[in-house]
């Protein structure tokens, strides 16, 4: 009966170091930091993703202040956004979890410039030609409209 204690104590404690091994790898620290994009233009906004910070983390470098690195299982991001100021250059950023004290770096660029404004409209105003022919249009649309009022028939004078 001694025997059969002293196997189920040994198989529990295997049980219990088994188990416990993913969830001591899960928060060994940061690993597969990426950056998106890998250049950036200053003022421009970095997306940075990390696994193993279950309880979230920050990020810092010297391009943008510190910022919160997501929690949860799986991969944990952080969106940076790059000083107006930063000069060019290519920069270093860490990662750190919460619940560990390993860093884990990643290299990335900052491009001189704002770099493109998408999503705001062209990217010129009209030219004088553009505001004639514009300009134009309107002219005819309002003379035409004055043809049409006084040549229209007024209905209540042909009664009579």
């Amino acid at each position: 009966m001694r025997a059969s204690r002293a196997l189920a104590v040994t198989v529990t404690a295997f049980a219990a170091v088994g188990l416990a091994a993913p969830m001591a790898a899960a928060t060994n620290g940061p690993v597969n930091v990426a950056v998106n994009p890998q250049s950036v233009h200053q003022g421009g906004t970095l997306k940075v993703t990390a696994q193993g910070c279950g309880h979230g983390g920050k990020v810092w470098s010297n391009a943008f202040p510190t910022t919160s690195l997501s929690a949860g299982d799986g991969t944990n991001y952080a969106h940076a956004r790059v000083r107006n100021n930063t000069t060019p250059g290519h920069y270093h950023l860490s990662v750190k979890c919460s619940d560990n004290d390993r860093i884990a770096t990643h290299k990335f660029t900052v491009l001189a410039g704002n770099g493109a404004q998408g999503g705001l409209g062209g990217s010129m105003g009209p030219n004088s030609t553009e505001m004639q022919v514009g300009g134009g249009l309107v002219a005819a649309a309002a003379v035409g409209g004055a043809v049409f009022l006084v040549r229209r028939r007024r209905t209540s004078h042909a009664a009579f």
